[in-house]
Formats: structure tokens, sequence, C-alpha cells
């Protein structure tokens, strides 16, 4: 096997893949990436056999093979070479020979029949979408999903395709983000898979051109996602999404309106004094006023007080201050409303007219 290519063809897809490799591996071949060359093409592996990411080059010359080499040592040589510098790869016996200009590197190899076949059960169901419309939903979603939960489900994001509608929901059992959108064809099928965390995160940083069209399909318990020349696999979380539709169904106080900035900057300027492991903020809500307050153990207390637009009975309720601020920074009008439930179990957080994104924030005692 050996092959001369660019260094700017090679680094992008190599950083990609290594971002997927996990830095420490129960089995040796997996921080490696694998190498095979054939058909004009280098088509470059990686894995932690839970995600998946292949991309691949047109190569001019080339000799064909396969082999697996170290990950992070192949791609910090690439990324260390000069700008548009010709690299040559090649194989001999047992070592992978990479020499561009005067410099010269020789890595260790595993058999690429040592690295392990990614499983994938049959994916019967597909759809298009546009990458631009899909980094909306995950970024409006993302931030929600929970980390290291026992509840394992939350830690994904749920993806619901009822014919031509695509709904993703996010909760870490304290807040949820819901995002809703039209994927513009019919699909003529009705399915909720969860994708891993790993997985989400790293198929938000694949999404860089908005334009392009992905080619999404899934199973039961696997998606792969073509984008351009990279195909992302991974496996799906095998459980049931919570039903949250309860939260909707139960009535609730008059709507509060306020300026989406104004409220960012008060919640941020008192969330200073707020106790630092619950950062608790009380909203005490009045007619055409809010008044934030915060205090915390060491008897620090910061008040603000906020015209609003808002017709009711006056009520107190606290919630956690970087879980409000998360949900009004990822609002796009410049008024958001908030829908405290009438028996304050839930603040709904969206905005006025195009309401494709709901968060929910579930409140907390102080």
């Amino acid at each position: 096997m050996n092959f001369i290519i660019n260094r700017e063809q090679l680094l992008i897809p190599l950083q990609q893949i290594v971002s997927v490799i996990e830095k420490r591996q129960t089995m040796l071949v997996l921080s490696n990436v694998l190498v095979t060359v054939n058909d004009n093409e280098l088509v470059l592996t990686g894995t932690d056999l839970e995600i998946q990411l292949v991309a691949k080059i047109y190569l001019q010359s080339y000799e064909s093979g396969e082999i697996t080499v170290p990950a992070r040592k192949f791609l910090d040589i690439v990324r260390l070479l000069p700008n548009e510098a010709e690299i040559k790869i090649e194989l001999k016996d047992d070592k992978v020979k990479v020499t561009s200009g005067r410099s010269r590197f020789s890595l260790s190899t595993l058999a690429a029949d040592n690295y392990p076949e990614f499983s994938e059960s049959e994916l019967d169901n597909q759809f298009l979408m546009n990458a631009g419309q899909l980094k909306k939903a995950l970024n409006k979603t993302v931030f929600c999903m929970a980390n290291q939960d026992i509840r394992y489900y939350l830690n994904g994001l749920l993806l619901h395709v009822s014919n031509s509608k695509l709904k993703m929901v996010a909760s870490d059992g304290h807040r949820l983000s819901i995002y809703e959108d039209n994927i513009g064809t019919a699909t003529g099928y009705e399915s909720r898979i969860i994708l891993p965390r790993k997985g989400v995160v790293e198929l938000s940083r694949l999404l860089e051109d908005d334009d392009t069209e992905l080619n999404i399909q899934f199973s039961s318990s696997n998606i792969r996602i073509y984008i351009k020349e990279l195909t992302f696999s991974a496996k799906l979380v095998d459980s049931k999404y919570p039903d949250f539709s309860k939260v909707f169904d139960q009535p609730f106080f008059n709507q509060i309106h306020i300026q989406r900035q104004l409220l960012k900057d008060a919640l941020t300027r008192v969330s200073i004094l707020a106790n630092e492991k619950f950062k608790g903020i009380t909203f005490d809500i009045s007619e055409d006023l809010l008044r934030l307050s915060s205090h915390n153990p060491e008897h620090d207390e910061a008040t603000e007080e906020l015209i609003i637009e808002y017709q009711g009975e006056p009520l107190t309720i606290a919630f956690n201050s970087q879980y409000v601020l998360d949900a009004v920074s990822n609002l796009d009008s410049e008024l958001a409303v908030l829908t405290i439930a009438s028996n304050a179990s839930s603040c709904f957080i969206e905005e006025p007219e195009q309401q494709l994104y709901k968060f929910i924030v579930m409140p907390m005692r102080l």
C-alpha cells in the first residue's frame, strides 16, 4: 500500500475521525485509524464500537492495501507539516512510512484484519434533510441532555419522525427542550429513536456546511447519516423515552412577556450572588413587574426589578438561574414568553410567534 496526498486533503477528515476515537481503549486496535486504499479512494475509519466515522478521499496516485496506524500520532504528524505539503505514505513490512519534504516518520501498525467490524442492523427508514436545519434542531436541544444519569435514556436525544414532521427532545429531568420542524417531504412512517449523547455531540461538529443535503437512515438499533464524503454511524439507546405530553395538559397562569435581552442581563447579574451549588433565583411576579432576587450562605443578596407585560394574580417561584439563562439565550426573538403552570410545577419559555422551540424548566425550593 502506498499513496501520495496533499496535507489539506487529509487533515480535516483525519481530525474528524480522531474526535470519535476514545483515548483509553480496552482494545489497542481501537486507538488506531483504519487506512484502506482501493479504487482511486483513500478510506479512513475510526470507531469506539458505539460510534463510527468513515471518510472517503479521492486519490490519483496509489497502490491498494489496508492497515491500521495510531490515530493521534498520525494526526499530529499531518497537522504539524507545512500547509499544502505533499505527503507520501507507504507500508513497508509492519511499518507505515510518512514522508514529506525532508521530514521522515515511521509508525508502528496493527493488521487491518484485527480491526473490529461495526455491527449494524438493516436500516429500513430514511429521509433527506438540510444540514443547517438539523444543526439548528441540535443546537436548540443538545444542552438539555443529561450526562451520566442512571436513567440512561436521558443521556441522549429523542428523534421523532412523524411523516413530514420532525421533533427533537432532550431532558435531564430538571428541564426539557422541544424543537419541532417540517422536513419538507412525506416519509410515510412514524418512528421514535434515541441518539446517544456522544453521537449527538460528534454529529453537531460535522454539520459545518448548512447547505449540505443529508441522507439519514435508521433502524430501531442504529442510525447512519451520509454527509458529503463522510458516513456517520451510531448505535441507538435501547430504551423508551418518557411521555412528556402530560405537562401540556394542565391549567396555566397568564403569559408573561418580557424583553429577552433585559431578562438575560438581569439574570446574569443577580446570579452572581446566588448559592454557587444550587444557583437559585426567586421570581416575584406581580402586574407588570418582575422582581429577581438571590442570596447565598455568606448572607450576600441581590435584587433587580424588570418591567413586564402580565395581568393576573401575583406569584412567587424559584428557578435554577442557569437553566433559565440557557433557555432565554437560545430564543431568536426579541421577546421572551414565560408561562407558569397553575400548580407551579413547570415554566414554559418560548417565542411569541414562531414556536418551533419550547423550553420547560422545573422550579426549585429555596
